[in-house]
């Protein structure tokens, strides 16, 4: 399998750090982060398969998902990486800890979509089919606006707009990411959950502005009883864009897993 596109930021010789994006997101949404929270370390940050600039062609299950991950870290990272993944990304990287255990040092799960209630998932892909184009950019912006990007500040949100909107042939314009794709993410994520390797140190941050929750409290409970000393769970008054509303918090985290 082809290697995903990757963006990679920081150092070659700095502690690798694989950054995994959520479903409908891109790697470049790292770039900002890695500069001011992580300068030292060497961020590789993919693009997922069906997403930003990485192949758009089928599969796009979670084996396949997995197995270019795989892939990509061996390809760039000098050593086991702290892996952190946002929303599907979480769940992606406990599959991979499992897969590759020897090229995971530690996982950071930034509100892991793991047990999501499946009614949730199937509206999630519902509307994905139904609102995945705008008019034009300042559609595109204020759509994000009325969701999760509602607190970022306007760069922040116009370096989105820069590197993630594109032109469609009928004029309008959407999200640099294969619909086919979305859809077939939000049902993977349907799929029975998996756990960590016992013993892996494993950070979950969950956004407590979310109801119902992206993480099942039940695997939630599991987590607890399978790791039990090696699970740090944190609860924070964020929604679930975690990265972008909470960069510091991010930060701390992966640097003192580093």
């Amino acid at each position: 399998m082809p290697l995903l596109h990757t963006h990679l930021f920081g150092p070659v010789d700095g502690p690798p750090v694989l950054a995994i994006h959520g479903v409908t997101g891109h790697g470049g949404r790292f770039r900002r982060w890695s500069a001011t929270q992580t300068p030292h370390a060497r961020v590789i940050a993919p693009d997922l398969l069906g997403h930003g600039r990485s192949s758009w062609t089928a599969p796009w299950s979670i084996e396949a998902q997995v197995d270019a991950l795989e892939d990509t870290l061996r390809e760039h990272a000098s050593g086991p990486a702290v892996v952190v993944g946002h929303s599907y990304g979480g769940r992606l990287a406990v599959h991979l800890a499992n897969q590759a255990p020897d090229l995971v040092k530690a996982l950071l799960l930034l509100d892991p979509a793991i047990g999501t209630d499946r009614e949730q998932l199937t509206e999630s892909a519902d509307w994905s089919v139904d609102h995945h184009s705008f008019a034009d950019r300042d559609e595109a912006a204020a759509a994000n606006k009325s969701d999760a990007w509602y607190a970022l500040p306007d760069e922040a949100l116009e370096a989105e707009l820069d590197e993630h909107l594109v032109p469609l042939p009928d004029g309008r314009v959407a999200w640099r990411f294969s619909p086919a794709a979305l859809v077939t993410s939000w049902s993977e994520l349907a799929r029975p959950w998996a756990l960590p390797p016992d013993g892996l140190s494993t950070t979950v941050v969950v956004a407590d502005q979310i109801q119902p929750p992206y993480l099942s409290p039940a695997y939630e409970k599991e987590l607890g009883e399978l790791l039990g000393e090696h699970l740090s769970l944190l609860r924070v008054d964020v929604n679930h864009m975690v990265l972008e509303h909470r960069p510091d918090l991010v930060g701390e985290l992966v640097r003192g897993l580093l």
